[in-house]
């Protein structure tokens, strides 16, 4: 694999040119030479934006999108967040699926009550509503949504159907709402990277450990950070739709904007199964195309891969693992001091066995593990083998009720049901710890989607830790064969039967509620107790007070550490209930504190003093006056912040953000935000997504510090780069100065506003 230093030019779809030196690439190209700025205008993202812009301006675009979907732990607050704003139908189709919360198994009838609005609200806006264990929410959109051409917001992070030839984004839930007003997705225009495959994948060889190779490679240099992947060169067409939907699902991994790929008859057979024939488009770069930078895939070189804890760019090819066991585990305890911060004892070298690293638990599951050819190739490897009666489980999810069927219809199923697998419905949970948790101390190896801590369920707080490392499901399937000892797929001699999908659409049609666009308003939405209003939120103050009441020093701080998954997502629903749970993996005192310095700004909206309320108040008051005389109580604000060195990697849930502004948060300070959409979750519920570029071993503030923004509002409304601050700390206030980065203005006027709720109230 190789990254190129500088832009470059994909010729006639196969050739490569380098622009890192201008004249060269000229040289090269002879006569069809084109300017970087217009052959930028030949890649297929570039085509598609295009074609979804309604700015009139291909650098500041405003996106209108062609369909939406979300799930049972995002969909409820967005349609509550839309109905605060005026909503009266979906102008668009919009897919309503439960594949999260679908056991209903915590916290008694909540996670049944959000299926029920969900339902109502389908019927009631005009929508489609996929009921639980029918699919999880990519599988359905691949088989049922996309487009050749088209452009799908998820508010699910995996929101990826690049493959298909459909440009889809992963974003906070707000986005959503936006599109559901009628409103736009405003970015600039995105820097586009071509992802050159070449070669062909040897045999054992899985989309998963594709996937991995690049995660790895590209991850921590930023490479395609907030950018889009193009996936060209002639080995595309070497690899069949489900490879390239496997791959495609975990480009979210690596923090870019979003994917597309060069379609083929592949493709086009895919929407033919699907009934849906018309919607495939080909799609491929112009003769001459521009890319931003180029990642160089040899598809002969990858070998399995293992993404090790606790994230998927920690990898390693599984033989590596195998050969170096005692040097990668010891590496990986000492990566996990930093990510656990010390909070459990926690040790992998103790898994060794007889020279050999033994796993505990096998999952294959979701989005990206549970499609029909993964499951395939696990089930040939598996056939007239078995895992045994120790400690090693297994477990399978298929990512729908068609490919299950389909799987039962091939004897898939029964080969891995006398394997020792055990064969559940369609399902996210093992992806974000709300199934299949393992033992304490356990290790699973799974090809799921992440691996960050607690992911799995485990929770630090209660002195539990286990483990997850990515893998693809043949290699899974081959570890299973070899009763859980960690083995590379391509280790095992395997005829690999390769059967053909059959899609019975009978199963949607029969189960599946979609209204064809017509909004039935005479419909009542079904509540149930759980779910509440957005509480309301006040507007940005003229001077703000925020107190750090939290202080991260991660290199990365993942959205399921700021608002943690598994258990918590029943919670979704309620954003006072759910807020409870911020940080509680992380800063299990974050929330108190928050609480305690959010009463100075409840005393102040009910007209009282609020040093009377937070009597440290006095105090920062009286010397916030001594340089500022004018300052007030009728013209200041309190709430909270928290810094971290790069927080927001991971999922989409906007809850990151609005748990955060719940309890009384008015900014971020970071030195980096480590995705778009987490940012963009901070500006739509209100809060300052600041930035302090300096050292986090020398920072000039602490926990427990005041920060006072004078005129914070005069600040956002004339676009000032630089807000001026003071640290107040010691008695007196010592300057320090804040980056706020790019704000649209209707990003200014959120924020001024309070929030995205507010703002459409106007």
């Amino acid at each position: 694999m190789k990254l190129s230093k500088a832009g470059c030019y994909l010729v006639d779809g196969v050739k490569l040119v380098d622009a890192e030196q201008e004249d060269q690439a000229k040289h090269e190209l002879g006569d069809r030479y084109l300017s970087p700025t217009e052959a930028k205008k030949n890649t297929i993202a570039y085509g598609i934006l295009e074609s979804h812009n309604t700015s009139g301006n291909m650098d500041k675009l405003q996106i209108k999108f062609d369909k939406l979907t979300s799930h049972d732990i995002t969909y409820v607050g967005i349609i509550q967040t839309a109905r605060a704003s005026g909503l009266e139908r979906f102008p668009i189709p919009y897919v309503l699926t439960n594949c999260h919360n679908s056991l209903c198994a915590v916290g008694g009838t909540i996670n049944e009550d959000d299926h029920m609005f969900g339902l109502t609200a389908a019927k009631k806006y005009g929508g489609i509503y996929v009921p639980p264990h029918q699919a999880v929410i990519h599988q359905f959109a691949r088989e049922m949504l996309a487009e050749g051409g088209k452009m799908i917001l998820g508010s699910d992070s995996h929101t990826r159907y690049g493959a298909l030839g459909t440009m889809a984004m992963g974003e906070g839930g707000p986005e959503l709402v936006k599109q559901l007003l009628e409103q736009t997705y405003d970015i600039n225009m995105p820097g586009v990277v071509a992802i050159y495959l070449d070669g062909e994948t040897a045999k054992g060889v899985g989309p998963q450990d594709v996937a991995l190779a690049i995660i790895g490679e590209v991850f921590a240099k930023g490479y395609v950070k907030n950018k889009v992947m193009e996936f060209v060169g002639p080995g595309v067409s070497k690899l069949s739709a489900d490879f390239r939907i496997g791959v495609d699902v975990m480009t979210t991994e690596t923090t870019c904007l979003s994917s597309i790929w060069k379609t083929d008859e592949k493709i086009q057979e895919f929407y033919e199964i699907h009934k849906r024939g018309e919607a495939y488009k080909e799609l491929n770069p112009g003769a001459v195309a521009y890319y931003d930078g180029c990642v160089y895939v040899n598809l002969s070189e990858i070998k399995p891969m293992i993404a090790m804890p606790f994230h998927p760019s920690n990898t390693y090819t599984i033989d590596f693992v195998n050969e170096n066991l005692e040097d990668v585990l010891a590496e990986v305890e000492k990566k996990a001091l930093v990510s656990l911060d010390g909070a459990v004892d926690y040790h992998l070298r103790d898994k060794i066995v007889d020279g050999k690293l033994y796993v505990d638990q096998g999952v294959i599951a979701g989005c990206a593990g549970g499609g029909f050819e993964n499951i395939c190739a696990a089930a040939d490897i598996m056939e007239g083998k078995y895992i045994g009666s120790d400690k090693f489980t297994f477990s399978v999810y298929p990512a729908s009720m068609p490919v299950y069927m389909e799987l039962i219809k091939n004897g898939s199923v029964a080969n891995l049901m006398e394997s020792g697998a055990v064969i559940k419905t369609a399902f996210c949970g093992p992806c974000f710890g709300a199934g299949d948790t393992p033992a304490n101390n356990a290790f699973s190896i799974r090809h799921s989607t992440r691996n960050f801590p607690n992911r799995e369920g485990s929770k630090l707080q209660n002195g539990q830790i286990s483990s997850v490392a990515l893998m693809d499901a043949r290699s899974i399937a081959a570890t299973a064969a070899n009763k859980g000892f960690l083995t590379s797929a391509m280790d095992l001699d395997v005829e690999f039967k390769n059967p053909t999908y059959h899609y019975d659409s009978r199963i949607y049609a029969n189960r599946v509620f979609d209204s064809k666009g017509q909004a039935d308003p005479s419909v009542e939405l079904q509540f149930g107790p759980n779910i509440k209003d957005w509480p309301e939120m006040s507007p940005l103050p003229k001077n703000l007070v925020v107190k750090i009441v939290s202080e991260i020093h991660d290199p990365v701080t993942t959205t399921d550490e700021l608002i943690p998954s598994g258990e918590t997502s029943s919670y979704r629903s309620n954003p006072l209930g759910l807020a409870e749970f911020a940080l509680s993996r992380k800063d299990p005192k974050y929330v108190g504190r928050a609480k305690e310095i959010q009463k100075a700004q409840k005393a102040i909206e009910a007209g009282e003093c609020p040093g009377q309320a937070v009597p440290e108040v006095h105090e920062v008051m009286d010397i916030i006056k001594a340089k500022f005389p004018e300052v007030s109580r009728d013209n200041i604000g309190f709430g909270s912040t928290i810094y971290a060195v790069k927080p927001g990697d991971g999922s989409a849930r906007e809850q990151a953000a609005s748990c955060q502004k719940v309890l009384g948060g008015w900014a971020n300070i970071a030195q980096d935000y480590a995705t778009k959409r987490y940012r963009s979750n901070l500006i739509n519920w209100g809060m300052l997504p600041l930035l302090y570029p300096g050292d986090c071993e020398s920072l000039p503030f602490k926990n427990g510090d005041y920060i006072f923004i004078p005129d914070a509002i005069a600040a956002i409304a004339e676009k000032k780069e630089i807000i001026p601050a003071y640290i107040i700390k010691d008695g007196d206030m010592e300057p320090v100065e804040f980056g706020i980065g790019e704000l649209t203005d209707d990003e200014r006027e959120i924020i001024l506003k309070g929030c995205l709720i507010n703002y459409n109230r106007r």
